[in-house]
């Protein structure tokens, strides 16, 4: 008969069993309650308490610190976010500025000129120059007119009789163009839808 080495106890030794048992100390951890620890250092119940003391103050602290960063933080961003939000179309006004200037020599030149075709060039070249600006920041305008009606871009205003029959469902006419601003829809395509 074999003995398996796993169950395998010296019974023939008792001694040896119970001084195994009695080097071990089960209070090794200093986590662990009790008050001898793995420094071998004994404490009194007044020393306990007053470290226990020691160490809630200490965690307080550091709680109150917290707390007070995360208070600073939260009207720190409160404020930026204020700010952002009152300058946040400063630069594109700022570019505009200058097409507000050529609307004001142009409305003077209405008033003074009786050259219409001199008026009407400088009237396109502010158009033109106000376009290119806002392109210039992202604003791209909307392509609707002989497209497929989609609800996700387009708003109809009304139907009419589509005048061959490849435009039904399509896009007819645009009374007001669709933006997009860096690729994002900002404004649906009021449009006429060929029935």
């Amino acid at each position: 008969m074999q003995k398996n080495p796993e169950n395998f106890t010296d019974s023939a030794d008792p001694e040896s069993a119970s001084e195994r048992e009695s080097t071990v100390d089960i209070n090794t951890d200093e986590n662990v309650a009790g008050t001898n620890h793995m420094h071998g250092e004994t404490l009194e119940p007044d020393d306990v308490q007053e470290r226990f003391s020691a160490e809630l103050q200490e965690q307080k602290d550091k709680y109150l610190r917290l707390f007070a960063e995360f208070d600073n933080f939260k009207r720190r961003t409160a404020r930026e976010r204020l700010e952002l939000s009152q300058t946040a179309g400063k630069e594109i006004i700022s570019s505009l500025l200058d097409v507000l200037d050529d609307c004001d020599r142009a409305e003077k030149q209405l008033q003074q000129s009786p050259d219409t075709d001199g008026i009407r060039e400088g009237v396109l070249l502010v158009f033109n120059k106000l376009r290119s600006i806002l392109q210039s920041k992202g604003l791209r305008p909307m392509v609707s007119i002989n497209t497929e009606f989609d609800v996700e871009k387009h708003e109809a205003i009304s139907e009419i009789p589509a005048p061959t029959p490849k435009q039904v469902g399509k896009v007819i006419d645009e009374v007001t163009r669709g933006y997009y601003l860096n690729d994002k829809l900002i404004r649906f395509a009021k449009v006429v839808v060929g029935k």
